[in-house]
């Protein structure tokens, strides 16, 4: 099955002018299985198509089609990361950027979901590679990496894909579309039947084949901006100093107290259980690499 697992919507992000209507239309055509949403600290896109889903006149638009629903998080530490949680779970912790990645890995396997790294070589604002304080051991905790991405170089996308193969990882392409132009220049190719969220980790955890591909667009002026060391700056500023205004560290500990509970009761999600598979499957992967 064919994805583009990195757009962002109209709806959930302020500097994208593609809507989830337009996306399912193009990517029909393009002869796609379905895309991923993926805004910025936010689940307002996936939040809008469901409300689209649950209406009558668009049930031929979604037949056949799959949406998955994401996000990608702004690490404190690692740049953009994307995550992709269990149907219909919606971490409110998620909407606070600044969490280092150690304790966005711990929170996103604990409730069964998968994540990895988006455009680890590109601009060193926000890319984990361009991170000094990046803790490089924690790859290995990770679930994919993202190999493509049509706003990158073609050498940032070739590293990209040498350190998913160092670390025997799956690579994923995405366009990281804000216009309807780039619609098409990325391609995930999944060989299993993906049509849910709980599909897509399904099939990343248990190694389903996949292959990532597609075409970089050419460099614009604000890919360059945010090259230049005020953007550096400015990512800092946004994601480090804002950020401690409501620190990601102390929601996550009022978080845990307040609704794991919920989160359990509401989605029967077995702790122990996830926490002990989770473990094993990290043991077997130890265990084949030697």
């Amino acid at each position: 099955m064919k994805f583009d697992l990195h757009c962002h919507t109209r709806e959930g992000s302020l500097d994208s002018k593609v809507s989830i209507l337009k996306y399912i239309s193009e990517y029909r055509k393009l002869g796609y299985d379905g895309f991923m949403i993926s805004d910025h600290n936010s689940y307002k896109g996936c939040k809008a198509f469901d409300k689209l889903r649950a209406m009558p006149e668009l049930q031929e638009e979604f037949e056949n089609f799959t949406v998955i629903r994401g996000i990608e998080y702004d690490t404190k530490d690692a740049g953009h990361v994307l995550i992709v949680m269990p149907d219909d779970m919606y971490i409110r912790l998620f909407h606070i950027r600044g969490m280092r990645l150690r304790k966005l890995i711990h929170v996103v396997h604990s409730c069964g979901g998968v994540l990895g790294l988006a455009h680890p070589f590109g601009a060193a604002s926000s890319s984990a590679m361009g991170f000094t304080i990046m803790n490089y051991d924690l790859i290995d905790e990770l679930d994919f990496i993202e190999t493509f991405n049509t706003c990158e170089s073609p050498v940032s996308n070739q590293l990209a894909g040498e350190l998913a193969a160092k670390y025997e990882l799956p690579g994923i392409a995405g366009t990281d579309a804000h216009k309807a132009e780039y619609l098409g220049m990325a391609c995930t190719e999944i060989d299993a039947e993906i049509r849910c969220n709980n599909d897509f980790i399904n099939a990343v955890i248990s190694g389903a084949k996949i292959n990532a591909s597609g075409t970089e667009r050419e460099e614009t002026r604000s890919g360059k901006a945010k090259e230049h060391w005020t953007g550096v700056l400015g990512y800092k500023f946004y994601n480090r100093g804002i950020g401690k205004v409501r620190s990601a560290h102390r929601k996550l500990g009022h978080y845990r107290l307040t609704h794991r509970g919920e989160l359990a009761h509401k989605f029967e999600i077995k702790w122990e259980e996830i926490q002990k598979e989770f473990k094993e499957s990290k043991e077997g992967k130890k265990q084949r690499r030697k």
